[in-house]
């Protein structure tokens, strides 16, 4: 008797899974995203009070890292292609996964762009972990403004779809049991 795709399977052996750097390369960034959001919400809490800028300059920098790892993410699965989600993935799961990934990669170059071009803009610029970036720019304090909300905007955006994101891998790793979750651990399989 043939499965239909909206059955929940039992434990499914994983085929194909994503490689060691992928995967690196997602748990990091999973790690850093929710971190940089909650470091941008504190410094932001604490913006007037002495001694914030190392918050500020904190975020910064971690910022020009995550655009790293991210264009270093998006040329590996350029690179990498995954395969298809397997065929007991009902159709509505499988193509939401792919707006919510194309999104979150969409928002995930966004975000280190508009806070970047916020930072530049601004009177103090950009350091890298202390060290003075190249200026490419005057301040412009409403230019600064503007890019800034649009990344204060988009980080709200950001945090919905990792939601979304994280219930559709507890879904598959908690109720489907459908081996999808595990396309995306560190652990190898024997």
């Amino acid at each position: 008797m043939n499965a239909h795709p909206t059955d929940v399977s039992p434990q499914v052996s994983v085929a194909w899974r994503y490689s060691g750097i992928a995967a690196a390369l997602h748990w990091l960034l999973a790690l850093l995203l929710p971190t940089m959001a909650a470091l941008g919400w504190y410094m932001m809490s604490i913006e007037e009070q002495t001694g914030s800028i190392w918050y500020f300059e904190l975020h910064k920098s971690i910022g020009i890292v995550v655009a790293l790892l991210v264009t270093a993410r998006i040329a590996w699965r350029i690179n990498h292609r995954p395969k298809p989600l397997p065929p007991t993935v009902p159709l509505w799961q499988a193509r939401l996964s792919k707006v919510t990934q194309a999104m979150l990669y969409l928002l995930m170059v966004l975000m280190p762009i508009t806070g970047y071009l916020g930072a530049s803009y601004s009177k103090t610029g950009v350091k890298l972990f202390g060290k003075d970036t190249p200026r490419w720019t005057l301040p412009d304090h409403d230019l600064s403004e503007q890019f800034l909300g649009v990344h204060a905007v988009l980080i709200w955006v950001l945090i919905v779809l990792i939601g979304l994101h994280v219930l559709g891998a507890l879904n598959h790793e908690l109720i489907r049991k459908d081996g999808v979750f595990q396309r995306m651990t560190l652990k190898r399989q024997r």
